[in-house]
């Protein structure tokens, strides 16, 4: 994938991308406990003023290096692009327990720390204050869990960015069938009796594709698969491939632990605490955040520089994974930059 983005990169002088850790010594999670050595794993574009930071932030499952493809760096990072990696200083964090950071499967396994999304912001804080000297934040833009993190961010540190943009996101306490599949993932990983509290010798198949089975409909949109599987055999083949291609990849601990983490997300409390333009942007064929529930346009009153988009259903869109497409919804990303102070480029 890295050398992909420096492909896409090549046709025009740009930053190459770096890649490093910054570990945290002694780091002690809301729940009180503490790691000796906590590794936060991090990629960045571009060069650091100290004040020129756009910090992106990955969801569930995945890691930093997800945006470094044609249909999100060649749409946002490019020359004369609305974050072009030649003027911003573009950090790319695995959250704990994801991509290369710590996480359950590096041995601790079921005896790592039960981390939240508190913990997962500020580790990305310390991050940018203590390894990559960023005093503040031009933007933070999150996909997902990402955009869960990015409505913390502004309230845990309101003065530290310019604008805020979460993606894929709702503002309060995870409820209702959000909740509910959630908790089959955890249910499905825990109940299989080769788990064995986590520490199993082979990966709890059973499990896994009782979790992953949910996992795979909640990222799932009907127009996209119907296009993709417009039959019975190809719909099959369809589930097959998408299954199998997961579990080579999954670890049963490491996405236990990474669904737990939203155990206590709730910025609803403190939504008026948030100082920056904040845009956030869902879509109405989003199955995890359904556009009937109103919990946006609710909400985003209470937010004093807030707006909230919810994109129209097209042949584009892609369900809840339509946060991974910026060409889908640059345009008001770019209407957040000019508003937070900075007219756009493009």
């Amino acid at each position: 994938m890295l050398l992909a983005v420096l492909a896409l990169l090549a046709a025009a002088p740009a930053p190459a991308v770096s890649e490093g850790d910054h570990v945290l010594r002694s780091f002690k999670f809301a729940s009180g406990e503490t790691l000796p050595e906590l590794r936060i794993h991090y990629r960045t574009l571009g060069k650091s003023n100290g004040r020129n930071a756009v910090l992106v932030l990955h969801g569930t499952g995945g890691s930093g290096a997800q945006f470094l493809t044609e249909a999100f760096a060649g749409v946002l990072f490019g020359p004369g692009q609305l974050l072009d990696a030649e003027k911003y200083f573009i950090v790319l964090p695995d959250g704990i327990g994801h991509g290369k950071s710590s996480k359950p499967s590096d041995g601790l396994r079921a005896r790592f720390p039960r981390y939240t999304y508190d913990d997962m912001v500020e580790a990305q804080y310390r991050l940018l204050r203590e390894k990559l000297g960023v005093e503040h934040v031009r933007l933070v833009l999150g996909t997902s869990m990402g955009g869960m993190q990015t409505w913390l961010w502004g309230e845990e540190h309101p003065k530290f960015m310019d604008a805020l943009m979460p993606l894929a996101s709702l503002p309060v306490q995870i409820a209702g069938r959000n909740r509910v599949m959630r908790k089959m993932i955890l249910d499905g990983i825990r109940g299989d009796p080769a788990w064995k509290g986590g520490d199993y010798e082979a990966q709890p198949r059973q499990g896994l594709v009782a979790a992953l089975d949910v996992l795979l409909l909640m990222g799932s949109a009907p127009l996209p698969w119907q296009v993709q599987a417009p039959s019975r055999d190809a719909a099959d083949k369809l589930y097959e491939e998408m299954l199998q291609k997961r579990l080579a990849q999954a670890d049963a601990n490491d996405m236990l632990y990474a669904f737990d983490a939203s155990r206590e997300y709730d910025p609803q409390p403190r939504l008026e605490a948030i100082e920056a333009p904040l845009m956030a942007v869902n879509s109405a064929d989003d199955l995890i955040n359904p556009p009937e529930l109103g919990i946006l346009e609710r909400e985003i009153q209470r937010v004093r520089r807030g707006k909230a988009v919810v994109l129209p259903i097209t042949p584009q869109t892609r369900g809840h994974g339509t946060h991974s497409l910026p060409a889908l919804w640059k345009q008001h990303l770019a209407e957040l930059l000019q508003r937070s102070g900075q007219v756009a480029t493009r």
